[in-house]
C-alpha cells in the first residue's frame, strides 16, 4: 500500500508554525500533504499583554489555544508537544532553568523526536537554521536535536525503544536569504530604528541574523489562497501580535512589503538531506517516489 505523503515541522514556540513557516504548511495541507506540527516547548516566556490573560489561569494556556487554533486554520493534521520549557531569549536567566529546552540534553530531545518520527513516517522533515533565525536559544536547541534525530531515526541501535527504524527522504532547514535583511538593517538607523535592538521588547538583534549565509536550496511561492489562509492563522495569535514577532509596517519594512508584493511572496529553504545540488527545487516534495 502507498503512504499518504506526510510532513512535519519542528519549531520551537507556540506560533512558530505560523509565523516562520504558515504558508509552507497551509499549502501543502491544501494539497493533501497530511502536516504535523511539533513544538519544542509551551512559549512561557511570551510577553503578554494583561487583556488577553482573561479566561487563562497561565501563558502557556493562552499559547496553547491560540496555537490550537492557528493549526485548525492552516490545517494540520496534529499538534504535538515535545513537553519542554521555554528558555527565554539569548543571555536571559531562563536559559538556565532545570526543565527549559536550552539545558535539555540534545540526546534526550532527540529520543522523543526520533519515536515521533517512527510513528508519524514523515517524508519530509523541516526544522530551523543553525542560528535558530535570531539566535534565540529554543530555536538552535530545536535544529540541533531534530538534526541528530533525523541521522539516528534509521539506525535501530539507536533509540530502540523507539520503535523499528525509518528514514525520511528530505531533511530541510528554513531559512530567510540575507539580502533583504542587509538592506532593511543598513536603511532602519534612516528611519530612528535600531537594528541591534529590534522587536516589540527591543530583545532581537537584528545584525546577528545576517552573520551566515546559508545556501538556497528549495523556493516555495505560495498560492493566494495558501496566503489567505496563513493570515487567518495569524489572527489567532493576537497576543503574539498579528503581525508576527513585532514586524513593523512602516520604514523599510514597508519598503520590503512593496518588493515582496511585485516578486510575489515565498519561503526559502537549505537541504541538509539528501546532499544538495546545483538545482533548486520548487517542491519540497520534488523526487519523493
Amino acid at each position: 500500500m502507498s503512504r499518504q505523503k506526510t510532513l512535519i515541522f519542528f519549531g520551537a514556540h507556540p506560533d512558530d508554525e505560523t509565523f516562520g513557516m504558515g504558508t509552507t504548511l497551509a499549502q501543502y495541507a491544501i494539497s493533501g500533504v497530511r502536516v504535523y506540527y511539533v513544538c519544542a516547548t509551551g512559549g512561557e516566556l511570551g510577553t503578554v499583554a494583561p487583556k488577553y490573560m482573561e479566561g487563562y489561569a497561565t501563558i502557556t494556556d493562552l499559547r496553547s489555544a491560540e496555537m490550537k487554533c492557528a493549526a485548525q486554520a492552516l490545517g494540520l493534521a496534529g499538534v504535538i508537544y515535545l513537553g519542554y520549557r521555554d528558555s527565554g531569549m539569548p543571555g536571559s536567566p531562563e536559559n538556565k532553568h532545570p526543565n527549559a529546552l536550552a539545558t535539555a540534553p540534545v540526546e534526550e530531545v532527540a529520543g522523543r523526536i526520533v519515536k515521533i518520527i517512527r510513528e508519524l513516517k514523515p517524508y519530509v522533515v523541516i526544522t530551523h537554521d543553525a542560528g535558530g533565525g535570531y539566535g534565540h536559544p529554543d530555536h538552535i536547541a530545536t535544529h540541533n536535536a531534530t538534526v541528530t534525530a533525523f541521522y539516528a531515526v534509521n539506525d535501530p541501535k539507536q533509540y530502540p525503544e523507539a520503535g523499528p527504524p525509518f528514514q525520511p527522504s528530505k531533511l530541510y532547514f528554513g531559512i530567510r536569504p540575507h539580502g533583504y535583511m542587509k538592506f532593511m538593517v543598513r536603511l532602519m538607523p534612516l528611519f530612528g530604528q535600531d537594528p541591534h535592538r529590534f522587536g516589540r521588547n527591543k530583545d532581537i538583534d537584528l545584525t546577528k541574523m545576517i552573520g551566515v549565509e546559508y545556501p538556497v536550496n528549495a523556493v516555495i511561492r505560495f498560492t493566494k489562497e495558501a496566503v489567505k489562509i496563513r493570515n487567518e492563522a495569524l489572527a489567532c495569535h493576537a497576543s503574539q501580535g498579528s503581525q508576527g514577532s513585532g514586524w513593523p509596517r512602516q520604514g523599510p519594512f514597508r519598503i520590503l512589503q512593496i518588493i515582496e508584493k511585485f516578486r510575489g511572496q515565498r519561503d526559502y529553504f537549505m537541504r541538509d538531506y539528501p546532499p544538495p545540488t546545483l538545482h533548486r527545487e520548487k517542491d519540497l516534495f520534488e523526487g519523493v517516489s
